[in-house]
């Protein structure tokens, strides 16, 4: 076998395989399976192995339903196991050379998704960037969000994630990345994972520079308390008497168990699933946004969110869809209490437009992940570490679902024909094919650099109180100055 596809790592040689310009990794262990007495136990170190471990082909992703996006983004089938906790690496070569190397968490509300997905893949960033991509793939769901004394501890999977960039920066050097020259990236949930990394100092020393992309900032952690609960709901749909029966529950069972929780503590236009990040006390505190801020002081920030966030999940929602103004205004006093019906009236203005879906669409976009993704820049700003801002503007002409929730990640990857996404229906190819490159090379220059400017792109300039100043990728791109309208609107969540 050629040295040009061998990664001769601390736990063994990888062979992997050509992939275009670059050579991927795939099915890369990184802790040990979390399978029968590990089912609900932190992650652990994965075993040596002896010769050459084939990482030519996908492993199982993590046992999961069907993402609440596929009207959006698109669906996808792979296989599903729970010996998941594994690594995708692309990279231009695995050389002594020390390239910069992008961490990627995908989002998916912790229910969803994996880091191997075509959707997430690095081939292009890595070719044209020269940098090495790793993709992560974590528990979710039940599997790496349910707390219960005794049968789970909290948090699992973003412990699972920390593994991951604990086994990248010990062994990157072997895929020819520098591990001293890490970027973590992540998107929704994978944002907020960016942002609990962020947070805690002994993950933070292992990365250099972050980018948030549509963190749900919005939504508050778990208290311990709170997540008893759901656990017990569980065990009611699954017919468990005793703490006992957990490790002997079959995944589709627990798959089932866990959709059938979701439905049940489901509330009108609140997308918020009950498996969700804790405030542990160990990882980290209640307060989230704020735990964050010392980790952004010494590292170089990216932050972001698409101009039509929740039109993702409420577009061809027929709940919203056919919802009662007294429904609209209930949601909207969730928020503005006394002033819903003030709020909705200028929501109405903003938007142009006075349906339910706009102005919730809008509303709980705002409120749940554009208002204080804003709100970090501002913080940022006041500590002196301005970040770069960015909003994702493009929309194909006519389609619902406009510039949505996950609609930059074919452009951002550069992986546009890995999707058959209804968000992209009608888009001119020629402006979207341009986009993506320009987007693409945006971002491997901030991995490189820790600055996004580029030949591509117009001068780029980083955000402060004054300007408020943020790129906004469409066709054309262009900087803009407060483009939310952040001075000129009351009633912001």
């Amino acid at each position: 076998m050629s040295d040009s596809l061998v990664a001769k790592t601390k736990l063994g040689v990888l062979k992997g395989v050509t992939e275009g310009g670059i050579v991927a990794f795939r099915n890369v262990p990184y802790a040990a399976p979390p399978v029968g007495k590990l089912r609900f136990r932190r992650p652990e170190a994965p075993k040596p192995w002896s010769g050459e471990r084939d990482a030519t082909q996908h492993g199982p992703i993590p046992p999961q339903n069907r993402s609440r996006l596929a009207a959006a983004m698109g669906d996808f089938t792979r296989t599903q196991d729970e010996d998941c906790l594994t690594l995708t690496i692309w990279t231009p070569k695995p050389d002594g050379k020390r390239r910069p190397v992008l961490v990627w968490y995908h989002g998916g509300a912790f229910v969803s998704g994996a880091g191997s997905l075509d959707w997430y893949s690095g081939a292009r960033l890595a070719e044209f960037g020269d940098v090495v991509v790793v993709g992560v793939n974590y528990r979710l769901g039940v599997l790496g969000f349910m707390h219960k004394p005794g049968v789970a501890e909290p948090n699992l999977s973003l412990r699972d994630q920390i593994a991951a960039l604990e086994f990248v920066h010990a062994n990157i050097d072997a895929f020819g990345g520098d591990p001293e020259t890490i970027t973590v990236a992540g998107q929704s949930a994978g944002g907020l994972s960016v942002l609990a990394l962020l947070a805690l100092p002994s993950a933070r020393k292992l990365f250099k520079r972050a980018i948030i992309q549509s963190a749900p900032f919005g939504r508050p952690l778990r208290t311990l308390e709170s997540c008893l609960e759901p656990a017990l709901k569980m065990e009611e749909f699954l017919g468990i008497k005793s703490d006992a029966q957990w490790a002997d529950a079959k995944v589709p069972d627990i798959l089932a168990a866990q959709l059938k929780t979701m439905m049940h503590y489901a509330k009108f236009a609140d997308v918020t699933p009950p498996f969700w990040p804790v405030a542990d006390g160990e990882l980290f505190g209640a307060d989230l946004f704020q735990s964050a801020l010392p980790g952004a002081v010494d590292r170089d920030i990216m932050i972001g969110y698409t101009k039509d966030e929740s039109a993702a999940f409420f577009a061809k929602a027929q709940p919203v869809i056919d919802a009662t103004d007294a429904q609209v205004e209930g949601r909207f006093r969730d928020f503005f209490g006394a002033d819903a019906r003030a709020a909705m009236a200028e929501y109405a203005i903003r938007t142009g437009s006075n349906t339910p879906v706009s102005l919730i669409s809008a509303m709980v976009g705002d409120a749940a992940l554009a208002a204080k993704s804003i709100g970090f820049c501002d913080a940022l700003a006041t500590i002196g570490k301005p970040a770069y801002a960015f909003r994702f503007d493009w929309a194909a002409p006519g389609n619902p679902f406009g510039a949505c929730h996950c609609i930059e990640l074919p452009f951002m990857f550069d992986s546009l024909p890995t999707y058959q996404a209804p968000m992209l229906e009608g888009g001119d190819k020629a402006g979207m094919t341009a986009l993506a490159a320009q987007m693409r090379d945006t971002w491997a220059a901030f991995v490189r650099t820790g600055n996004p400017n580029g030949a591509h792109l117009p001068l780029w300039r980083r955000y402060d109180h004054a300007q408020r100043e943020t790129m906004l990728f469409d066709v054309p791109s262009r900087l803009a100055a407060d483009p939310a309208g952040r001075k000129i609107w009351r009633y912001w969540p």
